[in-house]
């Protein structure tokens, strides 16, 4: 066990601690990777002396805040009438969230842009057909940044509040409507308050996702004149003689800006025990009779998700199929091709990025599931000491946002004499790094419900801890185990920010792809690879719940 608990410490804390010590190192370091140099506070006094950097702060502040709270609010409607309503449709606004969820951040980042975009938006070509007026909707500005981030992370807070909502104990909301208070009275009063800890949780989080955004900021920031902490060490990074000193006082502030929002994640997750409603005693959900408004609810909800997941779908396929961006009608049929699909299988990178993403994917999941479930057992099982340090250095990396990650991976790996720089292993190392909180979240969760009398058999029988945890833990974790690997299979496939940094010709990815088809200017083609690479996530999904399920049922 010994020696268990050394090389879990040992792979957890290189991971985690790698990334924080040369991130520091190389933003005090006056010399390039790979050279020996002096300690100095130039390029803090660069970045922080640079009247740009307080606009900088102020345009992350509000971007973070502005998509966190418009992603919440849309999240937590959908979910309370999914989960707590009679509204018809619920299972049809769950798939379809669900859906948006699967869908990489960059390609719905595209699909807003070919939607609202002043020149080829597809709104702004059929009202304009349509009227002859110009509607002016202009994704490329600050409100068209807060909308399409918002976009991006509202499935989130939908499957997190929505877990929150499913798990709770309705009594008080039953005893609330006895005595004569009304639905909204109800669920102002007790069913917010009892969810608050979630609630702000979820809020947090997204504000973290948002401090760490790329794809939107890279997309829409850049062209709207807007640029934040992301895409401004992005293009430090970028220029012919890469500034890595700078970029790295930049990642330090985006670095101290999530590890507060985790600091207060921390805090209220600490407290919800203070508004647990499920005991030991026997509880049952119930679902409020909304009467005629269940109705209005339902069109609502189809409405929003109709705008917010069929539309952009159904435009990135449309797409697709035509030569030059245009409004769908019976004219355009004729002109219907599969061209950008041939012209996408030509590309020389485009089956190597297909390859590469899909080894890369299903490699991290695997891996970081595996690590995470011996963990998992370290901290919940045994006796050893320490192990409880060991779950919070393995959660250290959420503070790190993926461009952080990169800028220090990159340092990193082109100082040690180590080659892995140019190959998979660097960007399954930062998948690894990046994805290791939310591995060790699932699998906790899934070994606290296993009784300690299954091993104590097992032992007493003579099997070995190996042969335990492989015959008889791991197939008890499997449903638990296969929703976590299909959530870092999912993000994995779909991770830009940091493998922007990480990536070369030889080990490419779809994400990294797509961005550099945007901006070759080449948009038949980024939806075409978008439209397959949302076919191949939803596959992934549905196999994987399958094997998951069949697995589990034989063992």
């Amino acid at each position: 066990m010994v020696l268990v608990l050394a090389g879990a410490v040992l792979v957890v804390g290189y991971l985690a601690l790698t990334p924080l010590f040369v991130l520091l190192y190389g933003s005090l370091s006056d010399a390039p990777p790979g050279a020996v140099g002096n300690l100095t506070l130039a390029h803090y006094r660069r970045a922080y002396l640079d009247p740009e950097f307080y606009q900088l702060f102020w345009n992350t502040l509000k971007f973070a805040f502005g998509s966190s709270v418009l992603s919440f609010f849309l999240g937590f409607y959908l979910a309370w009438v999914s989960e707590r309503t009679n509204t018809p449709f619920r299972d049809a606004v769950r798939l379809f969230v669900i859906v948006l969820f699967i869908i990489p951040g960059i390609l719905e980042t595209v699909a807003w842009i070919l939607l609202f975009s002043p020149q080829i938006g597809l709104v702004n070509l059929a009202v304009r057909e349509i009227t002859g007026i110009n509607p002016g909707f202009n994704i490329y500005s600050f409100g068209g940044m807060i909308w399409a981030e918002a976009m991006n992370l509202y499935p989130l807070v939908f499957l997190l509040i929505s877990a929150a909502l499913r798990s709770q104990d309705v009594a008080m909301e039953e005893a609330s409507l006895t005595c004569g208070a009304g639905n909204f009275i109800t669920l102002r009063r007790i069913t917010l308050r009892l969810v608050l800890p979630a609630l702000l949780s979820v809020l947090l989080i997204t504000f973290i996702r948002a401090v760490e955004s790329f794809e939107v900021p890279a997309l829409i920031g850049v062209r709207a004149g807007t640029f934040v902490f992301t895409t401004k060490i992005y293009s430090a990074l970028q220029r012919l003689r890469p500034q890595y000193g700078l970029a790295g006082a930049y990642a330090i502030v985006l670095l101290i800006m999530s590890v507060v929002g985790v600091f207060f994640y921390y805090r209220l997750t600490k407290a919800a025990e203070r508004f647990a409603t499920i005991t030991g005693k026997d509880y049952r959900p119930r679902r409020i009779d909304l009467g005629a408004w269940r109705y209005f609810n339902a069109l609502v909800c189809l409405v929003i998700v109709g705008f917010t997941v069929m539309l952009p779908v159904i435009n990135l396929l449309w797409s697709s199929l035509t030569p030059y961006m245009s409004v769908p009608s019976l004219e355009m049929v004729p002109r219907l091709s599969f061209q950008a699909y041939e012209e996408l299988v030509k590309l020389p990178f485009a089956r190597k990025a297909f390859v590469n993403s899909t080894v890369l994917s299903f490699s991290s999941a695997t891996a970081v599931m595996l690590l995470t479930s011996i963990i998992a057992w370290i901290t919940v099982k045994s006796r050893l000491r320490g192990r409880f340090l060991l779950d919070n250095l393995a959660f250290v990396p959420i503070a790190i946002p993926g461009i952080v990650l990169g800028v220090s991976l990159l340092v990193f790996y082109l100082t040690v004499p180590i080659p892995v720089y140019g190959t998979l292993w660097i960007l399954l190392i930062a998948y690894l790094t990046r994805y290791l909180p939310y591995g060790i979240r699932t699998a906790s969760a899934s070994m606290i419900q296993i009784g300690r009398e299954l091993e104590e058999a097992s032992a007493a029988s003579g099997a070995r801890w190996l042969q335990t945890f492989r015959r008889i833990l791991l197939p008890l974790l499997m449903p638990g185990f296969v929703a976590g690997w299909i959530y870092i299979a999912v993000v994995s496939l779909r991770e830009l920010s940091t493998s922007i940094l990480l990536y070369t010709q030889d080990n490419v990815v779809l994400s990294v792809l797509v961005f550099d088809l945007w901006e070759s200017g080449q948009y038949n083609s980024v939806a075409a690879l978008g439209v397959i690479m949302v076919i191949f996530l939803v596959v992934i999904t549905w196999t994987a719940r399958r094997v998951g399920a069949r697995i589990g049922l034989v063992d």
